[in-house]
């Protein structure tokens, strides 16, 4: 059996999830602004305890590596690399939107094209396009949504589009004949479990002293 700790804190939401063989055994999250200093070590205590399951037991961490906030990132990341160090365990990354689209693969399990959004402040998203599959139909990018950009969605007969960063450019996107709105939801280590689970069978694992969180964009730090 295969034990793997999932942590997901990209955005507002801070959330833990632990599976065995890629089905989730128990999570705890919550979103309620950049609370993941102060909760992420408690909710995987917590995780643990409630699962019975000693670190011990632990065969990898993953961590969702982003596009998402800057802070969230460098928190769950900087864990999720603390553990892995700590416990001698191999470091798995997981794209943020992938687990996005897995969530509503694993809620809808329709064959259709997802495209999760994540507020990347003003009328900019990150963004990206998935199929049932899972497979990446259009790259991931910061994506200033207009009228204009968003003609690139047509292409695709029927698109469900959800994430914090769609709910603000739902006015925008409606124009797009082939697109429907899913609300509420948000990234979630819940949906992370057999992702995770299948890069740890192929061994995909990074390089605990050189990985750094997909930020997408660079940070500029504003002087006064």
């Amino acid at each position: 059996m295969t034990y793997i700790l999932n942590i997901e804190t990209s955005t507002t939401v801070c959330s833990v999830s632990l599976a065995r063989d890629g089905e989730l055994l128990a999570y705890r999250e919550l979103n309620d602004g950049f609370t993941h200093a102060e909760n992420l070590h408690l909710f995987i205590q917590a995780l643990l305890v409630e699962a019975g399951i000693a670190t011990q037991q632990i065969d990898a961490i993953a961590v969702s590596k982003g596009p998402g906030s800057y802070t969230g990132l460098r928190i769950g990341v900087s864990a999720a690399k603390g553990l892995a160090y700590a416990l001698r365990l191999p470091l798995i990354a997981v794209d943020t939107l992938r687990v996005m689209s897995n969530h509503q693969l694993v809620v809808k399990n329709k064959d259709e094209f997802y495209c999760p959004m994540i507020d990347a402040r003003r009328m900019e998203v990150y963004c990206g396009l998935f199929d049932s599959a899972l497979t990446q139909q259009m790259p991931t990018e910061a994506l200033i949504v207009d009228n204009h950009s968003i003609q690139k969605f047509r292409a695709w007969e029927k698109i469900l589009f959800f994430g914090d960063g769609m709910a603000k450019c739902a006015t925008v996107l409606q124009e797009l004949p082939n697109a429907t709105f899913i609300e509420n939801v948000i990234p979630s280590a819940r949906f992370m479990c057999s992702l995770s689970f299948e890069k740890f069978l192929s061994k995909t694992f990074e390089d605990l002293a050189y990985f750094e969180p997909f930020y997408l964009k660079d940070f500029l730090l504003i002087k006064k």
